[in-house]
């Protein structure tokens, strides 16, 4: 029976092309769609990339701030001596 329908359906040329205009507007369909999906992964991924370079340049100026720091009381003592803290 379905088989019958199918045949039916491929023989009118009506429907053909109703078919093939339904195809291409499906393919097309698809195609917007992937588009959006692969923006939204590309935003996501952009989203990451700035928050992870935001991360890494606050653990940069600690460890600078870090490599500063005087080493024992001793030069913490001359540093405010000579004003430079």
């Amino acid at each position: 029976m379905i088989c019958g329908l199918l045949t039916g359906i491929a023989t009118s040329p009506w429907m053909r092309a109703a078919l093939r205009y339904g195809a291409i507007a499906l393919a097309v369909l698809l195609f917007l769609l992937s588009l959006r999906r692969s923006g939204e992964r590309a935003g996501r991924l952009a989203e990451r990339l700035e928050t992870t370079e935001k991360a890494n340049d606050v653990q940069r100026r600690m460890l600078e701030a870090a490599a500063r720091r005087p080493r024992d009381h001793h030069e913490l003592a001359d540093r405010l001596r000579d004003g430079e803290f």
